[in-house]
């Protein structure tokens, strides 16, 4: 791999052609940033998830962009190496998500990826974001986090999903649409246990609303108030005293060969089995490894 160094900040009157990603507001259009109205009124091009949405956004900051393109999840293969002609024809490029910031859950991450392999500089203009709003407000800890986007709707692959974030004892935060929000908790509750948890929907609006307990608490709660909107879901991580109750339940009675054999046995390979015991156990690897020879 061939290290690339990118000098970003640059004045748009230079004519070189950039990609920029504007973050825009999550609910309450105050939170624009001056630099990303001058951005955007200053770029070629504006490429938004969805165009209808984004046309109410430059009317209301008197924005008129000389194209408007739509770039989304179901048009991006297509769409993707156009925007990028554009930009290596020498004209700058913002793209927009419908809220936040572009490339956080949606294709825009694509479009970085191309612009970076063609030499074209990505510059970002911060903004607003949805689950990082709700993490600072959630009174869960903040020194350590995983964002995990939308979880996997069936729960045999959201417990994949999950056992792979249990490395980590921080903060876990997703999004989750109104009508899977009560199953998405169900299935929290059983593959994590009771955990402590934070509802936060219809963020930097009028009707802004957090909701904070257990995870069986905000299932109850969620019975008789009907969930309404989008939802970041903030779900406190393991403490390092449970992650070590967990380690010693279970494999006490096995020797360290019978412990490597059961991970093997759901489908690890040796090597990855054998670090799996080794975290279980509290040693090294170099441990497991020179204790089996």
């Amino acid at each position: 791999m061939t290290l690339k160094v990118q000098k970003s900040y640059v004045d748009l009157s230079e004519g070189s052609g950039n990609l920029y990603l504007v973050g825009t507001p999550i609910g309450n259009l105050d939170d624009m940033t001056f630099r990303a109205i001058n951005t955007l009124k200053q770029c070629d091009i504006i490429a938004a998830e969805d165009t209808r949405q984004t046309r109410k956004l430059l009317t209301h900051f008197d924005i008129t962009p000389s194209m408007l393109f739509s770039y989304h999840e179901h048009n991006k293969a297509a769409s993707g190496p156009e925007l990028i002609r554009y930009i290596i024809e020498g004209k700058n490029l913002a793209l927009v998500s419908d809220a936040g910031l572009p490339a956080i859950s949606d294709p825009g991450s694509d479009l970085v990826q191309l612009a970076i392999e063609a030499g074209i500089r990505v510059i970002p203009i911060p903004g607003p974001n949805a689950a990082l709003s709700a993490l600072i407000v959630s009174g869960l800890p903040t020194e350590r986090f995983t964002f995990g986007g939308f979880l996997p709707r069936e729960k045999k692959d959201m417990r994949k999903v999950l056992e792979a974030f249990d490395e980590s004892n921080g903060t876990l935060l997703f999004y989750e649409s109104p009508h899977r929000i009560r199953k998405t908790l169900a299935h929290l509750e059983e593959i994590l246990g009771d955990r402590p948890v934070v509802l936060a929907r219809e963020l930097t609006k009028r009707h802004e609303e957090f909701a904070r307990g257990s995870i069986r608490e905000c299932i109850e709660w969620l019975e008789e108030h009907p969930p309404l909107g989008e939802y970041c879901l903030l779900v406190d991580g393991i403490k390092e005293h449970e992650r070590k109750a967990e380690r010693e339940a279970w494999w006490q009675l096995l020797s360290l060969e019978e412990h490597v054999a059961h991970y093997e046995s759901e489908g690890l390979g040796r090597k990855d089995a054998m670090k799996k015991t080794a975290t279980d156990r509290g040693l090294t690897k170099r441990d497991v490894y020179n204790a089996l020879l």
